[in-house]
């Protein structure tokens, strides 16, 4: 059996009292939400991003296009030394080995012994040579036409080893100024500590 239950007497609660209480308990839910609510982003704007982004694409557009032309890796291709403070252009590159001749980075013939195969000549025109040529100028004239900044300029860069002889060289620029080719550069290596 419970005994008797004391009550103490409550002060009287004013009307001003019972606001303070009530707005302390706002207050408090208040700063509870915004603690909770500081750990998540309910909006993003992506607009600072958005630049940050531009400035990287404009950047890497920039070095990309002030590279130098690409030039195919290969143990047996030893340029020419120059003096020369020309950079080289983006164009059509022919490389010649002692062994192989190449259109960019694809190998068009397999020279035999060093020389071009009689089966692969026709008078001073070198073949397949001739066929990779037709393919690549086909494709820059295309893009020329879609692309006003592009013009086809009918260059040629010429990469080839120092031992290769001249003729072999000559047959080449023949073959490519039958394909329109007719602006050569050769691509040299610049001499070291000037």
């Amino acid at each position: 059996m419970a005994g008797p239950v004391e009550h103490t007497p409550q002060a009287p609660v004013d009307e001003e009292s019972l606001q303070r209480m009530r707005f302390r308990k706002a207050l408090a839910r208040k700063k509870r939400r915004e603690r909770e609510a500081a750990g998540e982003i309910k909006e993003l704007n992506i607009t600072a991003m958005m630049d940050m982004m531009t400035i990287l694409l404009v950047f890497l557009l920039k070095s990309f296009a002030s590279s130098s032309a690409a030039l195919t890796a290969s143990e047996d291709v030893r340029p020419p030394v120059s003096s020369t403070r020309s950079t080289p252009k983006d164009t059509v590159a022919v490389t010649v080995t002692p062994r192989n001749i190449l259109v960019g980075e694809k190998k068009v013939l397999t020279l035999l012994n060093g020389q071009i195969p009689p089966d692969a000549l026709e008078g001073r025109l070198v073949l397949p040579l001739d066929a990779q040529l037709k393919k690549e100028v086909e494709k820059l004239k295309y893009i020329a036409d879609r692309n006003p900044s592009a013009p086809f300029n009918r260059e040629l860069s010429v990469i080839a080893d120092k031992s290769i002889p001249y003729d072999m060289l000559l047959t080449v620029l023949y073959t490519a100024g039958q394909n329109e080719l007719e602006n050569y550069r050769f691509v040299v290596l610049q001499k070291g500590g000037e």
